[in-house]
């Protein structure tokens, strides 16, 4: 259930002490379209469950496990009967960890793991979503350190699988998993750091030591996406910390992140969150004035 929604900006309400929240969730309840800071993980448990994101939806079957990265709008049709697990979790604290971070971009804006798609870790990542559950109701001490150190590790077995699902392709490069997969993690923290920079592929193919043409093909291999499309998931999460903080304009927040334009920047930010850098940024601090307000 949502319990605080102000437009499409939910305030995640986490259990007391934690930065955790999980809903054990058996209502027929539809969510609107809605996104929220905190990395959520959906599993349906009996029945089916239906998920809406900007340009796609996912059909989720019982034990299929959709996880949806912070920021992602998404909305929900749920069935009239059924169960499932909702597990939201704060992960700004994790994402130090490089990998971490390479990771999270990997999976965005979300990521369904099937039997099918992850078929050697999909039971293992069931298992720990259940075991998250149990610990989250036993509420016993220290419980919030044991949910993140299961959380990670399903963040390793969904990492070092992450390429399983590309192997059947006749592009797929295995060296890209293996002896250069280092390299371009090196590379996606590079574009991190950088994002707000004219960056261009021909630059950066260089520093890696590849030509342009391989660069760019192992690079989509090993993130799922083209160069300029991960250089702009940076860019618009870069834009996204900074419409929260405040004395930031949105004309200023392009430019920090290295948009030429505010058109192309605004184009860019609805396109991945759906809503418009200023509806972002008053529904941010109107929820955030309610919350002063209540306290």
């Amino acid at each position: 259930m949502i319990e605080t929604l102000d437009g499409i900006f939910e305030t995640v309400n986490y259990k007391q002490s934690t930065t955790l929240k999980l809903y054990d969730n058996i209502e027929y309840e539809d969510y609107p379209k809605h996104w929220h800071p905190a990395l959520e993980i959906v599993m349906p448990i009996e029945n089916g469950y239906k998920m809406f994101f900007p340009n796609s939806e996912v059909e989720l079957r019982e034990e299929d496990i959709c996880i949806i990265c912070p920021g992602c709008v998404h909305s929900i049709v749920a069935p009239t009967t059924g169960r499932r697990i909702i597990f939201q979790a704060n992960t700004g604290e994790l994402r130090f960890m490089k990998e971490i971070e390479v990771l999270i971009s990997f999976m965005s804006p979300y990521t369904v793991i099937t039997p099918e798609k992850f078929p050697t870790i999909h039971s293992k990542v069931v298992e720990l979503l259940i075991d998250i559950k149990e610990e989250y109701m036993r509420g016993e001490a220290y419980s919030e350190v044991g949910i993140y150190s299961k959380l990670l590790n399903m963040f390793a077995l969904i990492g070092r699988n992450y390429s399983e699902v590309k192997k059947n392709t006749a592009e797929y490069d295995l060296t890209v998993k293996g002896e250069y997969a280092t390299k371009f993690m090196d590379i996606c923290d590079y574009i991190a750091s950088h994002c707000a920079e004219d960056l261009k592929l021909d630059d950066v193919a260089a520093m890696s030591g590849f030509s342009k043409f391989y660069f760019e093909r192992l690079f989509k291999q090993f993130t799922g996406t083209s160069f300029y499309k991960y250089v702009n998931q940076k860019r618009i999460a870069k834009a996204q910390n900074l419409l929260v903080e405040p004395g930031h304009s949105v004309t200023d927040v392009a430019l920090s992140c290295g948009f030429m334009s505010i058109s192309s920047f605004i184009r860019m930010f609805k396109l991945q969150k759906g809503c418009t850098p200023t509806e972002f940024k008053s529904m941010y601090w109107s929820c955030d004035k309610m919350e002063e307000n209540d306290a």
